[in-house]
């Protein structure tokens, strides 16, 4: 028995170790507030319950048409909407729900000097009760302005959460349900982000995250090692068979030497199987008798199952010119054909090649055939710096945007689908390369893409090589790009000259067109608001800014063919009029002449509009109604 004499014996009852205690104190009142039923994992940051609600919060806003800033603004069925991407995605809402095949953004990627979207939701000082500093030691400001997002603010990941939540959520919304979203980002936020898009889209929609090396040299702003690559990530709405992961590759004719009537093929692979051995595939066990004069094969099954043996050779096919062959032995192991006998003798004359090894024996091979088509990996390599900043430069004459996406990226992403049309949205326009794309890749494959864009009105710097060339906001860049990209794709294709929509619309989102003084208290009306009421509409608007008020709520697409006519004195509006029971046709004039009205009536249209203050009384709406009651009786008329 061990000795214990000398050793010491201590108290365990007696001994104080203050901080273990404390720890073990803490830790139990801790699991005493949990119950297993109550965790879950997720993804949370603050802020985010109100992004969600922001993501459903309706808008009072409307869409303005600039006829000045558009190109063929009758005929185009692209878009550009100037305005806060949140207030144009909810406005896109009603008529383009379900229809958006592709959706590419490019949002801030949260460097700490690049802003994000300061929405009305953002979490301020006062959430964090009375601290100044987060888990991470940030210093935590209250600042809820449109400005930069500083790495010191306590909110920085929270901020772009927030911004990035309902935006997404509202795009989703927009996809058809074989529709793809491509997000950029960079090592900032890619996990934040990816954590994002799978709980808006799903995670069993993700696609892919490519890696997008976009340029050579790479960028100086770590202190370790170059960045030389940006992520890309893919999500599906629903179905991801229409994603497009092949790409056209050439024939190389050095490996292809061979030519059928299927097309160019490829003698490669053997046809014996070195994947298992035949004991355990005894059913592709059989002798092959080949007869080199006529081509013909004759199988026999001479492989014995029990003892692992092949028998003897037929000799009476030997004599009549057969040659026997037998899958082959490797260190020891005796392999099996690749197919089963009765595929072989279905397909062997059109997929199989005969011919003598370097040993002077009889072999089989499979042709491997081209097909031209090759899987896209998910490393892509496009040259930013070519075809970004110098085309863009190139084009508008000068350097006044920073870190322009590539035109050959954006017709690689358009390419993913396998459509050539379609509608394509870009709510973080910024230069605008997305309208670009689209227009030159139809040019290319005579696709129909449409484009819809949106920028923020973000003036430019006053120092600025871009402010001092006029541009006053990135939204006049934007447009600017899109004309000469069209006017440079025509040049370089004339034939697509009245044939290729190269032009856009542009949208302002704007307050809504009603009058909204008519709705005060009578307590706080002065006699400027009962001026002012007289008309129920806002005197500064258009007919135009009336026509498109009714576009937006009768929930028809904002890109259809639009006529401007006269009837009498009175102009009237031909919008996506086509035959009876079709379009919108208005007429906003200050007065309305009982034959233009019955003229619009016998076109009888889907919906006709016109504002209240062109009537003089009750008696000419009256008649309106009756008009229409008469002649067009299914006609949906609406007066503003």
């Amino acid at each position: 028995m061990e000795n214990t004499d000398n050793i010491e014996r201590v108290d365990l009852e007696k001994v104080d170790w203050r901080s273990s205690r404390e720890f073990f104190e803490s830790l139990g009142e801790e699991l005493d507030k949990l119950d297993d039923k109550d965790e879950s994992y997720n993804f949370t940051w603050v802020g985010k319950r109100k992004s969600i609600i922001e993501a459903g919060t309706p808008i009072n806003k409307t869409l303005r048409p600039d006829i000045d800033a558009s190109k063929d603004f009758d005929n185009t069925k692209n878009m550009l909407i100037v305005g806060d991407n949140l207030d144009a995605l909810k406005l896109l809402q009603e008529s383009y729900l379900g229809k958006i095949k592709m959706i590419y953004i490019d949002p801030p990627y949260n460097t700490g000097h690049d802003f994000v979207y300061h929405d009305n939701f953002t979490i301020k000082k006062n959430d964090y009760e009375d601290s100044t500093t987060d888990s991470e030691g940030n210093k935590i400001i209250s600042e809820d302005e449109f400005t930069e997002n500083s790495k010191s603010n306590g909110r920085f990941h929270s901020d772009w959460l927030s911004m990035m939540y309902p935006r997404l959520k509202l795009a989703r919304n927009l996809l058809c349900e074989s529709g793809l979203i491509f997000i950029s980002i960079d090592d900032n936020e890619q996990y934040n982000l990816k954590k994002l898009c799978d709980e808006v889209f799903g995670e069993e929609n993700f696609v892919a995250c490519f890696i997008i090396d976009k340029t050579a040299q790479g960028a100086n702003q770590s202190d370790t090692f170059k960045t030389q690559h940006e992520y890309l990530f893919a999500y599906t709405r629903s179905d991801s068979s229409f994603v497009n992961s092949n790409k056209k590759a050439p024939i190389d004719k050095s490996k292809y030497k061979y030519e059928d009537k299927k097309g160019a093929y490829a003698i490669t692979n053997s046809f014996d199987s070195i994947n298992s051995p035949l004991s355990a595939n005894k059913n592709r066990g059989y002798t092959i008798y080949y007869n080199e004069k006529t081509g013909d094969a004759i199988t026999k099954d001479e492989y014995d199952k029990e003892r692992n043996v092949f028998l003897d050779y037929d000799k009476s096919l030997l004599s009549q010119g057969y040659e026997p062959i037998r899958p082959g032995i490797r260190n020891g192991i005796q392999y099996p054909w690749n197919w089963m006998k009765s595929r072989f003798e279905e397909q062997y004359k059109e997929e199989l090649v005969f011919q003598r090894n370097k040993l002077g024996k009889m072999a089989i091979y499979h042709k491997n055939r081209f097909n031209g088509i090759v899987k896209d990996t998910t490393i892509q390599k496009f040259d930013t710096r070519k075809s970004g900043n110098l085309l863009l430069s190139e084009m508008l004459g000068g350097k006044f945007f920073d870190y322009p996406k590539s035109v050959e990226m954006l017709k690689w992403i358009l390419e993913r689908t396998t459509e050539t049309d379609g509608d394509v949205l870009d709510f973080f326009a910024g230069s605008g390369t997305t309208g670009h794309a689209v227009m030159d890749l139809n040019a290319e494959d005579g696709g129909n893409r449409k484009y819809i864009l949106v920028q923020l009105d973000e003036t430019t710097d006053e120092k600025s090589e871009a402010k001092k060339a006029g541009y006053d906001t990135i939204d006049q860049i934007t447009a600017e790009r899109l004309r000469r990209a069209g006017d440079k794709i025509i040049k370089e294709h004339p034939d697509l000259e009245g044939k290729l929509d190269t032009g856009f619309r542009v949208f302002r989102i704007d307050s809504e067109n009603e009058n909204t003084d008519i709705r005060k208290p009578l307590k706080d009306v002065s006699q400027i608001d009962l001026f002012n009421s007289i008309d129920n509409i806002k005197k500064d608007r258009t007919p135009l800014d009336f026509l498109f008020g009714v576009v937006y709520a009768s929930a028809l697409p904002f890109d259809l063919k639009l006529e401007t006519k006269k009837i009498g004195d009175n102009t009237v509006y031909l919008y996506g009029y086509l035959d009876e029971d079709s379009g919108l046709v208005a007429c906003f004039d200050n007065n309305i002449s009982e034959n233009t009205i019955k003229e619009i009536a016998k076109l009888k249209p889907l919906t006709a509009a016109f504002k209240d203050s062109s009537f003089q009384d009750s008696a000419a709406k009256i008649n309106l109604s009756e008009q229409f009651r008469v002649i067009a009786p299914d006609t949906k008329v609406k007066v503003i």
